[in-house]
């Protein structure tokens, strides 16, 4: 009889630190409990016998509660240059099933190039779960070791004049996490690799990429520490994502679109804003401005006692709005509004991201 097949898969990544820290990483206790496990998932246990024969455990809870244990053997060490370990799930995917991991580290560029090799997968789909599953833990690891923490690894693709790129932007601010800002503008090569539609911005965390900004908030929102992005009733979530969702579908057409966007790349006769686009905008915005007040006469945001997503959202628009010619007027018949957006104004996460024109 043929012998089943087998699936593989080799992860490669470059870490700015030097191999020896990178290869501790794999053999001591309390740094496995730092890095191993996907985004959103803390380690709650750990244990590490590092000689060959010794003993490797880890157990890990996630967001939803769901517990995650899996150990092995290390069958060979040589510090600093390579580690290889038994891997067995005792309560997760694939239980009764062994698989071997061998890792090299190698000096390169100033840091440490890690080879990863993990081989005995009974199927493709075992496979893949476990390289989505290694890229998240290992963009833990680099964050971990690299000066840059989550700089290294999380990217964001946009322009910071966007409204959309600094709701993003706030939110990973929110929530202490440092992001590479890649300045990519609408279907460059480097964004349409993202997202197919073209659009800013989009989100890479190491491997993994994503686009459209509320995914990119439930994304950070989920898979890091830090304050939540969503309120914490039913009731308040469903608000918070109504005005997400008036955002997309009403004021960002009128507010930004044709309004904003005429005064910064006028398109009129004469290259002058037109005036007319401006005229159906300056209509509607007074009903939009005033459902919004009425969104914030009990409190200072729009979702709850919190700031949430849709706040979010919301502030850059009304910051640019602020600043047109007849901004502060249209501004001034909603206090409610106001008083509540100087108060998202006080906070870091809107001070740091000004984008280059405000």
């Amino acid at each position: 009889m043929n012998a089943p097949e087998m699936f593989d898969l080799e992860i490669t990544r470059h870490i700015r630190a030097p191999r020896e820290r990178v290869c501790e990483a794999f053999l001591s206790a309390d740094a496995l409990r730092q890095w191993m496990g996907s985004r959103g998932t803390s380690v709650v246990e750990s244990s590490a016998d590092p000689r060959a024969g010794g003993r490797w455990r880890v157990a890990m809870v996630a967001r939803d509660g769901s517990r995650f244990v899996v150990g092995g053997e290390y069958r060979e060490i040589t510090r600093p240059e390579r580690v290889v370990f038994t891997w067995a799930w005792e309560a997760g995917p694939m239980p009764g099933v062994q698989t071997l991991i061998d890792v090299s580290f190698s000096a390169q560029d100033g840091g440490t190039l890690l080879q990863m090799r993990h081989s005995g997968f009974p199927a493709a789909a075992a496979r893949d779960a476990h390289t989505q599953g290694w890229n998240s833990s290992l963009n833990k690891l680099t964050e971990r070791l690299d000066p840059r923490g989550t700089a290294a690894t999380v990217t964001l693709l946009g322009d910071a004049r966007s409204t959309y790129t600094r709701t993003a932007r706030m939110g990973l601010a929110e929530k202490g996490v440092a992001c590479t800002l890649q300045l990519c503008a609408p279907h460059s090569p480097e964004l349409l690799a993202v997202n197919p539609f073209g659009r800013i911005p989009a989100l890479r965390d190491g491997e993994f990429g994503l686009f459209e900004t509320s995914a990119i908030l439930r994304y950070v929102d989920e898979s890091f520490d830090g304050p939540s992005l969503l309120p914490g009733t039913i009731a308040d979530r469903a608000r918070c994502e109504q005005w997400v969702s008036a955002t997309n579908a009403y004021l960002y057409d009128t507010m930004v679109r044709r309004y904003v966007l005429q005064y910064f790349f006028p398109r009129g006769e004469g290259g002058r804003p037109d005036g007319g686009v401006i005229a159906s905008a300056l209509k509607e915005m007074p009903a939009q401005l005033a459902a919004l007040d009425r969104a914030c006469e009990r409190s200072d945001f729009l979702a709850g006692a919190n700031l949430s997503m849709a706040d979010l959202f919301v502030a850059p628009i009304l910051a640019y709005v602020e600043f047109m010619p007849e901004g502060k007027a249209l501004l001034a018949a909603a206090p409610n509004l106001m008083r509540a957006q100087a108060r998202v104004r006080e906070r870091a996460c809107f001070t740091t991201t000004q984008p280059p024109q405000a």
